[in-house]
């Protein structure tokens, strides 16, 4: 609830800001491709997926309907596949299929990827993007790359279904899974952000996960729940076709003996898990508007000419403007270590800060630009770091510390 009224006092100030813009007359120097590239970045971003996020929670159930989520809360893939039998037992069944474990999403993979998609280089781990169910993100996925071409691969996501959890009609499986190919990169038609395209024929998919464990040890069993889901035809969450005939494949893992996997030593710093897009973004804006603050503080204290950049900003003015950017600064930096009080704490200085500098911007017929751009950067934040994905990323934060 909290986060929702901060969503909402964001998208007042975003129509505030839109109000002074149109009714002051600007003149803006960025060229035109950096500007269009700003925009989109924004909008990808920060505006369609907290827009898409609040749409959510009107229209997609509470509660298990086959179908994972994305982070925001947009329906994403279908869940096509069961599993029976243990972790260790389904990782010794998709290595030994010839299936490889997709690295987690972390700074080095994320770069990894990229390199790869640039210079079309094979990466056989490269991660996939996180869809949730039952709450929770999925437990690890496998993939098969094609031809050496991250941006074409098989990949499947697993779940473990909750303790004393049963599927629709009482049956009952150990995990769920999420089987699908991605054909090509592209743009998200949700939320424009780069992704990859899902092919429209899931069942192919899925029937190429059970075919490819079972050709590899034929011992796997195999039963299916008939009509799990009425056979449709829908969007994911990047707005990719994908059509199911509804039916359940249960693979039976349960006579696979494989010993329980070494833990993982503490990953550096590079291998970590990255932040949502959402809150590192929030990061760069802040470091920016800190940055944008100083400099109007170096050219007032060095004397220079402003001009339009800083009209009628006075030393104090720039002080406080200064102090404020530093101050969300870092309480961003505290919400990354997953600080809950921070967060709040940070959502309330973005809205105080924007209101106060919006009504000195509408009481004013000279509007400053680094004002301007500063007060919209605070808006931008407030309503990042009040998503959902924020949320949770400082929830995992405090459940760590308690356990």
């Amino acid at each position: 609830m909290l986060d929702g009224a901060f969503f909402l006092l964001g998208a007042a100030l975003v129509a505030w800001l839109a109000w002074i813009v149109a009714t002051r007359e600007l003149t803006f120097s960025p060229t035109a491709v950096g500007a269009l590239v700003v925009l989109w970045l924004l909008l990808a971003y920060v505006g369609l997926p907290r827009l898409q996020e609040a749409l959510a929670r009107v229209y997609v159930p509470d509660y298990f309907i086959g179908r994972a989520v994305t982070d925001i809360g947009v329906l994403g893939d279908p869940v096509n596949l069961a599993v029976d039998g243990d972790e260790p037992a389904i990782h010794a069944a998709m290595t030994r299929a010839g299936w490889t474990r997709a690295d987690e999403v972390t700074l080095r993979s994320s770069w990894g990827i990229v390199v790869s998609a640039v210079l079309r280089r094979s990466y056989p781990g490269a991660p996939v993007s996180p869809l949730l169910l039952f709450g929770r993100r999925q437990a690890f996925a496998y993939e098969q790359e094609v031809d050496g071409n991250a941006a074409q691969r098989h990949h499947v996501r697993f779940w473990p279904v909750p303790d004393g959890w049963v599927l629709p009609g009482g049956y009952r499986v150990d995990w769920l899974a999420a089987a699908t190919y991605d054909r090509a990169v592209g743009l998200s038609a949700f939320t424009l952000q780069v992704t990859h395209k899902v092919d429209a024929d899931v069942d192919v998919e899925r029937d190429f996960v059970v075919a490819s464990v079972r050709y590899a040890d034929p011992d796997v069993g195999l039963r299916a729940i008939d009509d799990f889901s009425t056979a449709f035809s829908a969007r994911n969450g990047g707005g990719d076709l994908v059509r199911t005939d509804g039916q359940l494949p249960v693979l039976d893992l349960t006579a696979i003996a494989a010993g329980a996997p070494a833990p993982s030593p503490a990953a550096p710093l590079a291998a970590r898990r990255l932040p949502p897009p959402m809150l590192l973004l929030a990061g760069l804006l802040s470091a920016s508007k800190a940055g944008l603050a100083l400099g109007g503080l170096l050219v007032v204290a060095l004397g220079g000419s402003t001009g339009r950049w800083l009209p009628d900003v006075s030393g104090p003015q720039q002080v406080l403007l200064g102090a404020g950017a530093a101050l969300i600064l870092a309480l961003w930096v505290l919400v990354l270590r997953r600080g809950r009080a921070a967060r709040t704490l940070l959502m309330a200085v973005c809205a105080g800060e924007a209101i106060a500098q919006l009504a000195a911007l509408s009481d004013d017929g000279r509007v400053s630009l680094l004002v301007l751009v500063t007060s919209g950067i605070a808006v931008l934040v407030l309503i990042a770091v009040s998503s959902t994905a924020a949320r949770r990323w400082t929830a995992e934060g405090a459940d760590a510390s308690r356990s």
